[in-house]
């Protein structure tokens, strides 16, 4: 008989899921898979504004996503519920607005769980929202640094 292992629940949050927290989401599964971890994580993303949830993924997000060839699946925005905050085991979200929204839903983090990606790089800064600036490069820059960080977090969670 195996043992089921507990995998490290992930999720990534911006404000509409369609932009920063897929790409982060993405991203990080990227690495995951280019290091054999997949069997110790469960990744997703979503967002903290109702109105975008059934929105696809931006076509900024897919083009960057393409032109470094990370893979991703075509899915719909959605809105992060309070019980996907009760079973995480880490919120990473992509600013600090993100996290009091996470917080309103899933209350003030007595767990820590909450951070911001680029907590992980050692900035105190925001991914950039290219909805608004339309960089997608950029903010692809900034996910990567993150992501890379979190991953070396991440791995000693994983082996614990």
């Amino acid at each position: 008989m195996t043992e089921e292992v507990k995998k490290i629940k992930i999720i990534f949050v911006c404000f509409a899921n369609v932009c920063r927290s897929t790409m982060a989401e993405f991203v990080f599964k990227n690495i995951v898979r280019r290091q054999g971890l997949e069997d110790k994580f469960d990744i997703s993303s979503a967002g903290v504004f109702d109105e975008s949830v059934g929105m696809q993924i931006h076509e900024g997000t897919k083009e960057v996503l393409d032109t470094y060839g990370i893979p991703y699946e075509n899915r719909e925005a959605r809105k992060l519920t309070k019980a996907e905050y009760d079973s995480a085991d880490m919120i990473v979200c992509m600013d600090r607005k993100n996290v009091e929204a996470v917080m309103e839903i899933g209350g003030e983090d007595p767990s820590g769980k909450i951070h911001t990606l680029l907590s992980f790089a050692g900035e105190e800064g925001d991914v950039p929202d290219p909805w608004y600036t339309h960089d997608f490069d950029e903010t692809y820059d900034k996910i990567i640094e993150g992501c890379r960080a979190l991953m070396e977090s991440a791995k000693t969670l994983a082996n614990a």
